[in-house]
């Protein structure tokens, strides 16, 4: 890594550090679907959602190791997205104190990650989804190098993707899939192998938006 590449990549990690030392009030704000007819289908939704988190761990920046966001694969043998590319959580339980601490908890079954290991940084709104979850995004610091154990069950892989990607907006595309019969705009990015699409994606690239605004009124 040169000197040139690995100063851009330590500005970008310090972008993500400067929005979440702010005023938290715009991170709190909905993220909504990129397709208006889901978010107006979860507007008129007549039944509760069930509460959810998921953490975005990301490994901080050293000079000869650019940050990343850890991501799972799920397991094939789950009964809803299987396969799909996710961040490590889940629902909440009645002894989870609040959002992040059903991100620990279920970081630590999925993947291994130790609680005590994640400084929880900020979270992002809400997201809805049309599978009946209501998902609070927990944003948290790792040290590089540490070692992950999935859980066999739900998690097939992991992964770690550059957050220089992560938050370059432009490196998302937008795609459509077929839901109750109706074709649905999405989006996506793609890193190496790894298809990052759906919800996963809208949340990462809600975060992106939000590191960049924040820059851009330095």
């Amino acid at each position: 890594m040169s000197n040139q590449e690995s100063s851009e990549e330590q500005h970008i990690f310090f972008d993500l550090l400067n929005h979440f030392s702010e005023d938290m009030t715009d991170s709190l704000e909905p993220i909504s679907h990129p397709d208006k007819s889901v978010n107006r289908m979860m507007e008129n939704r007549g039944t509760p959602l069930r509460k959810a988190s998921v953490l975005i761990p990301i490994t901080r920046h050293q000079a000869d190791k650019e940050s990343k966001i850890v991501l799972t694969v799920r397991s094939e043998n789950l009964n809803s997205h299987a396969g799909q590319i996710s961040l490590p959580g889940g629902s909440m339980e009645l002894d989870d104190a609040d959002a992040a601490a059903t991100a620990l908890r279920e970081s630590e079954e999925e993947i291994g990650l130790p609680r005590h290991k994640v400084e929880v940084i900020g979270q992002l709104g809400e997201m809805s989804l049309p599978s009946g979850f209501q998902i609070t995004p927990v944003i948290g610091l790792i040290d590089p190098d540490l070692k992950f154990i999935p859980c066999p069950i739900e998690v097939a892989e992991i992964f770690q993707a550059p957050l220089s990607l992560i938050l370059n907006t432009d490196a998302y595309s937008s795609s459509s899939m077929t839901y109750d019969n109706q074709s649905r705009k999405i989006l996506e990015l793609q890193f190496e192998k790894f298809r990052i699409w759906g919800a996963t994606a809208a949340i990462l690239y809600h975060l992106a938006q939000l590191v960049a605004e924040t820059k851009n009124r330095k």
